[in-house]
């Protein structure tokens, strides 16, 4: 890939460039309690978005997506949100930079890679952690890591238009080789945990469905939280948010809730305390553990936070005939995207062969299958 875009950028832009990447991520546990003020357990992977970057003397910037094989140019005067879709996530952190009292010169960019696009992997994160290391490096800013990450995610706020939380962009730049990142929503605080991938590997497979309900759903989740710590601070008026409700305290109210409310607040509360579990099995290297907890996480998802779909539910039931497979989840918002499964490394061949003999996409499609390996986050400046 290394090579592939150095010799895109020779020939486009006649430079010798330097080459960064930023890696796309999973999230193993740990899902819809980052605006709870929870903690998730991300990792970066061998995914990624690969770029190749030199400053030029034209006043220009000069983009290249190689994936798409689209250009994009524009004066360095003009740092604003664009019709070209993809360039805004590279304008967008540019932008950041600005706010912040640097000037940035031309430069000319060529960049692609392998994070699959559609699969909850976050390809943007990717984007904008690459872009904004590759910038801090080249220009010889002193932006901490975690300032960059604060850009990157501004850049999908203010020029993609997505108010996202900081897991994605905090992933793909904090990353460790073997390692998972918990990562407290609220603090910022992190800390982490090994996942040694030496007899175990890390599959997803894509359902090949669509979040088409993910938005919508999405608020009223983060809504019948809030009713839930809105009725609970009557009592408590210390709780800033369900990060800070016991299962006593909820379990002692229950009869107030109606059930949707409690079911939603419950399966937060019970995911957290998941997660903490994880953290001490991953200590352990316990790995059954860990995929029953997996399995736990899926079932909170489906039954009482609701946000898991027929085809998500198939993949994790499937794997329940699978030797070797210690666990399954759906993985993001849900309505649709990816299942990730912890699976022993010789039965992966027997996981891929019941997968596609057993489940097609809507499409009627074999399902895409990821193998994913966990590395290193931002990184390059050769």
């Amino acid at each position: 890939m290394k090579k592939e875009i150095t010799a895109v950028f020779r020939e486009r832009f006649g430079a010798e460039p330097y080459l960064f990447s930023a890696p796309g991520r999973v999230n193993l546990i740990g899902e819809h309690t980052d605006y709870n003020e929870g903690f998730v357990l991300p990792a970066s992977v061998d995914k990624a978005i690969h770029f190749a970057i030199k400053p030029n003397s034209t006043g220009l910037f000069r983009f290249y997506a190689i994936d798409l094989d689209e250009s994009f140019e524009t004066s360095i005067e003009k740092i604003e949100p664009s019709k070209s879709h993809w360039a805004n996530y590279l304008m967008g952190v540019i932008a950041q930079f600005v706010k912040n009292g640097k000037n940035i010169p031309g430069f000319d960019c060529a960049f692609g890679g392998d994070v699959p696009l559609g699969a909850g992997m976050s390809s943007s994160a990717a984007i904008e952690v690459g872009m904004a290391y590759a910038l801090n490096h080249i220009f010889s800013f002193s932006f901490s890591k975690f300032e960059l990450v604060k850009f990157a995610q501004m850049a999908e706020h203010e020029y993609a238009g997505v108010k996202c939380g900081i897991m994605d962009q905090f992933a793909s730049m904090h990353g460790k080789a073997n390692h998972v990142i918990k990562l407290d929503c609220r603090s910022l605080e992190y800390q982490y945990f090994p996942l040694d991938t030496t007899n175990h590997l890390l599959v997803l497979v894509n359902t090949g469905v669509k979040h088409s309900l993910a938005t919508s759903e999405y608020n009223k989740r983060r809504q019948e939280c809030e009713h839930g710590v809105a009725l609970l601070k009557k009592y408590v008026p210390t709780i800033h948010s369900l990060r800070d409700v016991s299962l006593d305290l909820i379990e002692s109210h229950k009869s107030e809730f109606n059930p949707i409310t409690y079911n939603r607040c419950s399966y937060v509360i019970e995911e957290n305390i998941r997660l903490e579990k994880a953290c001490k099995a991953l200590e352990n290297a316990d790995f059954v553990e860990f995929g029953n907890l997996m399995y736990g996480s899926h079932y909170g998802l489906k039954n009482k936070y609701e946000v898991s779909c027929t085809e998500l539910d198939q993949l994790v039931e499937l794997t329940k005939s699978i030797d070797g497979v210690l666990g399954a989840r759906m993985m993001g918002g849900g309505f649709g995207g990816c299942t990730i499964n912890l699976v022993k490394k010789d039965s992966v061949a027997s996981f891929e062969k019941t997968i596609t003999e057993n489940y097609k996409t809507p499409e009627g499609k074999q399902p895409q299958i990821i193998k994913v390996v966990i590395e290193d986050g931002a990184k390059g400046g050769n």
